[in-house]
């Protein structure tokens, strides 16, 4: 059997790519580029039923929004930030769900973080969804069609400024589905470009690229030592 064929077995069977790999014993960036081809091949024939889709409340804070899109903040008043977390499931056998986590700076940096995808059954997606939600708030049950608009939406505002999606981002991209770009989304903290330094962050990175593009003037910042 070849190794594409091993994998989409295993996959089939709920196995994440780092549980694949060990199975197989090979290095986990030999099986990532195998799991998004089986995952393109899915999409190709068209995309998996939606089993769910959730964002954090407060999401919405500082951000301009459409209000003829109906997308409602349950707690617009959360303190999130501008640290945006999506989860989207989208069905992958009868009792398995394609399960991916989405982590977005929606006032500067766009995505900073993907968790998955991963293949899980109802009760693990439960228990990962608490755990991803655990420093927020609350979440609420969200259209995929906001969630497609706030992470994709924020990389394309990111690019702008001169910023990359995080390199996890890229296997999970498909569950979000077709994006035509245009969001009904105002990113920027009140419509302006706002940088507050993560603990991961490269800060002086971010600042050098912030200058090549806008003068001091045209964005904010808040850094450490700053």
């Amino acid at each position: 059997m070849e190794l594409k064929d091993q994998v989409r077995e295993l996959r089939l069977q709920g196995k994440s790519p780092k549980e694949i790999a060990r199975a197989l014993k090979v290095s986990p960036s030999v099986v990532a580029p195998l799991v998004r081809a089986i995952a393109a091949e899915t999409v190709e024939t068209g995309e998996a039923e939606v089993a769910g889709c959730w964002i954090n409340t407060g999401w919405s804070e500082g951000l301009g929004v459409d209000p003829a899109r109906g997308w409602v903040d349950e707690a617009p008043d959360s303190g999130v930030g501008g640290m945006v977390s999506v989860l989207v499931a989208r069905r992958h056998t009868w009792d398995r769900l394609s399960v991916c986590g989405y982590l977005a700076d929606v006032y500067c940096l766009g995505i900073k973080n993907a968790i998955g995808p991963d293949v899980l059954n109802d009760r693990d997606l439960v228990r990962f969804r608490e755990y991803f939600f655990g420093e927020y708030a609350g979440w609420q049950e969200a259209p995929i069609e906001l969630a497609r608009h706030l992470v994709l939406g924020s990389i394309d505002y990111a690019r702008t400024l001169g910023f990359e999606p995080h390199d996890d981002f890229a296997p999970g991209a498909d569950l979000l589905g077709k994006w035509e770009g245009g969001s009904a989304i105002t990113f920027g903290r009140d419509g302006k470009p706002f940088y507050m330094e993560g603990p991961s962050d490269d800060a002086a990175k971010v600042m050098r690229t912030l200058r090549r593009t806008l003068s001091d003037s045209e964005f904010d910042y808040l850094t450490v030592g700053r």
